[in-house]
């Protein structure tokens, strides 16, 4: 293929660089960024290109059938539930991923949210900041050594969480049916179902992809099944969580509180009811950032994508199931 046309949708680069140097292979020609994520914008200027990079914009049904050259959309990202999988196939577009990239990033931002909700950290802050030296107000916090983390899900970023935690004394429950049993046994940790990992967690860390099934799985039904002093943790994906159920569980003690840096809407609108309260820390979306991350992720998906368009397989595809 010479010279093939490279549509970007959106980005969170400084620049694209890397994903250019990637496709000099392929003697890539030029770049067109989408003005918005509107489909009609992205379609401006992907309708006749050779493939398609994507990060948050949502490549639906209606945009997929108005590529008429796409070989292959790359996702600059783990989750992929912002491309319609089934259009993408249908219409013989290979779709790929960074499944491996953030692990680090994401794992450890999951455990610094773990942390600093169960020592009260944020709120400790704040109090000391206005000249409030109180260390009642913490009370109570509890030992890390003993407790219980349970794992919805254990893929690449929960399994890298097991270790992190275990560091800390404490043990560790999962539940994922996908997951292997052998996985479970090589980390040391316990397979589960949701319902008693719910109920026997202190903090619930969630790692669940979003889909149909999974979209608000913990709603006020899942929050009265936890402890009253657990937390909950979400660097996953924000529908996974309905939020004004959330808000309700914390005001009723249902749960002790929360660490998302992830919400259903982002950012939120200034009536999202988790905002500015002391029982919930919030970061907006930063869990996967590293500048060593995004160097990874952009050269991991543009090899991908300069691979397809030479006719080879690509490393990381993903396929609906």
């Amino acid at each position: 293929m010479s010279n093939p046309i490279i549509a970007v949708a959106d980005s969170v680069f400084p620049n694209l660089d890397l994903a250019k140097e990637a496709l000099t292979r392929v003697n890539a020609g030029e770049f067109q960024m989408s003005e918005d994520g509107s489909a009609s914008s992205i379609l401006a200027v992907a309708a006749n290109a050779d493939a398609l990079f994507v990060t948050y914009s949502q490549i639906n049904a209606e945009v997929i059938a108005g590529l008429n050259n796409c070989k292959v959309i790359g996702r600059f990202g783990i989750g992929v539930d912002n491309i319609d999988l089934v259009a993408a196939a249908e219409k013989g577009i290979t779709v790929c991923y960074a499944p491996v990239y953030c692990l680090d990033e994401v794992s450890d931002h999951a455990m610094a949210l773990l942390l600093a909700c169960a020592r009260k950290i944020p709120f400790a802050n704040k109090r000391a900041s206005e000249g409030r030296w109180e260390m009642p107000a913490v009370v109570p916090i509890g030992r890390f050594r003993g407790k219980t983390l349970g794992l919805i899900g254990l893929g690449n970023i929960p399994q890298q969480i097991v270790g992190k935690a275990q560091a800390f004394g404490i043990n560790i429950i999962a539940s994922d049916p996908y997951c292997p049993d052998d996985v479970f046994s090589r980390l040391n940790v316990e397979k589960v179902e949701l319902d008693d990992l719910l109920g026997r967690s202190d903090y619930v860390s969630v790692h669940a992809p979003l889909t149909p099934e999974t979209e608000n799985m913990f709603n006020m039904d899942a929050f009265k099944k936890m402890k009253s002093s657990a937390y909950l943790i979400n660097t996953a994906r924000g529908p996974l969580v309905e939020i004004n159920d959330l808000a309700a569980a914390l005001d009723a003690g249902e749960i002790a509180g929360a660490g998302l840096d992830v919400l259903p809407e982002e950012p939120p609108s200034a009536d999202n009811p988790l905002l500015g309260r002391d029982d919930v820390v919030l970061t907006p979306h930063t869990g996967f950032y590293s500048e060593d991350a995004l160097l990874d992720l952009q050269t991991t998906v543009a090899t991908d994508v300069a691979s397809v368009l030479a006719g080879e397989a690509p490393k990381y595809p993903i396929t609906a199931k």
